[in-house]
């Protein structure tokens, strides 16, 4: 079972995706947040592996949230569910450590997938949210900008090393390496690790 959170302002949003969690076997709902503060505190509650998370909400919004949450407890993966997709809010959500970003018009069956994709460590964006994220990075002439830690990680990933293989590797733990892929996908706008090793290739970081 994968264990998820809500956090969302809005009452109604909150109850419809309760409700519909329900109906989903392998995922648990553990609880609701009406705002970040909220969730930052229940995610050391009730230890969620995945939350679902609102952007623009009282109190803390979801950007400073998942920041929060992504370095307090870089187990536990966000999955941002919001009606905001400008390029603004996508690169913050992403740069802050989220792993997939849905618009609230997403099913029930594309919500599920994302956060089953979340838990198993794999980036899921809205195909409209994606094709944003590259567009922007591409309009800007350049790419994201990793740092030489962040840059080493994905030379290891391209190497074909795990996560297990870099931490040894690199002498950290495994947690810290998810981290650093974290912000590697959310910089890059990669969803998986084969998007991440072409654009490796692409950018010098490895050759094949």
């Amino acid at each position: 079972m994968i264990r998820v959170l809500v956090v969302d302002d809005q009452r109604l949003v909150r109850e419809g995706l309760t409700a519909l969690l329900e109906l989903v076997d392998d995922l648990e709902l553990v609880g609701v947040a009406e705002d970040g503060a909220q969730a930052v505190d229940q995610v050391a509650d009730r230890q969620p592996d995945v939350v679902l998370m609102d952007l623009r909400m009282p109190v803390m919004d979801g950007v400073e949230a998942t920041r929060r949450i992504r370095q307090d407890h870089p187990d536990v993966e966000v999955v941002v569910l919001t009606t905001h997709a400008d390029d603004e809010s996508v690169l913050a959500a992403l740069r802050a450590g989220a792993r997939g970003y849905l618009t609230k018009d997403a099913g029930m069956a594309e919500i599920a997938r994302a956060v089953s994709a979340a838990d198993a460590g794999q980036a899921l964006l809205d195909p409209h949210v994606q094709a944003q994220v590259l567009q922007g990075l591409t309009a800007r002439g350049r790419p994201a900008p990793l740092t030489d830690r962040e840059t080493e990680v994905l030379a290891l990933i391209a190497d074909g090393l795990s996560n297990a293989e870099i931490a040894t590797r690199l002498v950290v733990s495994e947690a810290t390496v998810k981290t650093h892929i974290n912000r590697i996908f959310a910089k890059i706008a990669a969803r998986d690790r084969a998007q991440a090793v072409r654009w490796a290739y692409r950018h010098g970081v490895a050759q094949p």
